[in-house]
C-alpha cells in the first residue's frame, strides 16, 4: 500500500496552489452579481484538482517506468523496481479520477468540464500513440497547459457566468511553459550525457542545452508580455511591479544551472529561501498597488501621449 500511495505523489499536491491566482483574479475583477465566494467550494475544488492530478501521476509513473530506469534518482521509483501490479495501478487511477469528478459535481458545470480537460491532458501527455511528452517542444507546451487549466479551475470556483481575459490565460500558460522548460534544462544538465538523457526522455534526443535555454527564454518573454497586457489593461499601477516579475523569472532560470537544482523538483521549491523572498516581495508589491492609486500613470495608457 505504501508504494501505491507513493506513486500518487501526494507531496506534489502543493502544485495545485496554482488555482489560487485564478480565485484571486476572479474576486478582483468581478462584481458581486458575477461572483460567489464560498470557502467550502474552494476546499472541495482544491481537493478535486488534487485527486485528478494524482490520477495523472499514477498513469505517468506506470508508463514511464521503462524510461525512468535511466534517470539517476527516478530509477528508485516503486514501478521501476517492480513493486506494484498493473491491475491495482488501473484501480488506483480510476479511484482518483472518480473522486475528482464526484467532487467537481458539487461546484458547477464549467468547473467539471475543466477538471475533465485536466484528466484528458494527462492521457494525451502519457499514453501512446499520441504521448506528447516524447515530442520536442510539444512536451513542454502540452504539460504546461495544465497551468492554464488550474487558473481556470480557480476562476470557475468563483463564477460560472464569465470567462477570464485571454491575456492572463496565455500568460499563465507560457509561465508554466517557462517553469517546465527550465526544469527540462536542469534535468538535461544534471544527467550530463546526451545519450543517456535520450534514453530517459525521448524528446531529449532532439533537444540541446542551447535549445532548452532558448525555448525557456522565449516562453518567459511570451508570459511576461501577456501578463503585462493584463496588468496594464486592468490596473495601470501594476506596471510598477513588472521589474520585480522580471527579476523573479531571471533568478529562476539561473537556478537551473545549479548542481542538483531544485528546479527539477518544483514541489521542493518551498525550501528555496531566496526564491520565496522574491515571490513574497512581488505579492506584497501587487497587494500594495491594488490599494494605491497613482493617477499620473494613467497617461501611459492614453493613446495620445502629448496633449496640446
Amino acid at each position: 500500500m505504501k508504494d501505491y500511495i507513493k506513486i500518487a505523489r501526494i507531496d506534489h499536491w502543493i502544485k495545485n496552489m496554482f488555482i489560487v491566482p485564478g480565485i484571486a483574479i476572479a474576486i478582483l475583477l468581478l462584481n458581486d452579481e458575477q461572483r460567489t465566494i464560498n470557502i467550502l467550494y474552494i476546499v472541495i475544488g482544491f481537493l478535486a484538482t488534487c485527486f485528478i492530478a494524482s490520477a495523472n501521476y499514477v498513469i505517468n509513473e506506470w508508463l514511464d517506468a521503462e524510461f525512468d530506469k535511466f534517470h539517476p534518482t527516478k530509477k528508485n521509483r516503486p514501478v521501476v523496481g517492480g513493486n506494484v501490479k498493473f491491475k491495482y495501478v488501473i484501480l488506483e487511477y480510476l479511484l482518483f479520477a472518480a473522486l475528482g469528478i464526484i467532487c467537481s459535481l458539487f461546484i458547477n458545470r464549467l468547473f467539471l468540464f475543466t477538471e475533465i480537460w485536466l484528466l484528458v491532458m494527462g492521457l494525451l501527455y502519457n499514453v501512446k500513440p499520441i504521448r506528447t511528452k516524447d515530442i520536442i517542444f510539444l512536451d513542454v507546451l502540452s504539460e504546461s497547459v495544465n497551468n492554464m487549466i488550474r487558473l481556470l479551475l480557480g476562476w470557475f470556483i468563483i463564477t460560472d457566468c464569465v470567462f477570464p481575459p485571454v491575456s492572463i490565460l496565455i500568460g499563465y500558460w507560457m509561465g508554466g511553459a517557462f517553469l517546465m522548460g527550465t526544469k527540462r534544462l536542469a534535468e538535461y544538465r544534471m544527467i550530463g550525457d546526451p545519450d543517456i538523457a535520450g534514453k530517459y526522455r525521448k524528446s531529449f534526443k532532439y533537444y540541446t542545452e542551447k535549445t532548452l535555454f532558448g525555448s525557456s527564454f522565449f516562453y518567459a518573454l511570451c508570459s511576461t508580455f501577456c501578463i503585462g497586457i493584463f496588468l496594464v489593461k486592468y490596473r495601470i499601477e501594476y506596471v510598477i511591479a513588472m521589474p520585480f516579475m522580471f527579476a523573479l523569472f531571471s533568478y529562476y532560470v539561473m537556478m537551473a544551472f545549479n548542481d542538483d537544482s531544485a528546479v527539477q523538483k518544483p514541489e521542493k521549491l518551498y525550501k528555496e529561501k531566496k526564491l520565496l523572498a522574491l515571490v513574497f516581495l512581488l505579492i506584497a508589491i501587487l497587494a500594495a498597488l491594488t490599494a494605491i492609486d497613482i493617477p499620473s500613470l494613467h497617461s501611459f495608457s492614453d493613446p495620445y501621449l502629448i496633449n496640446f
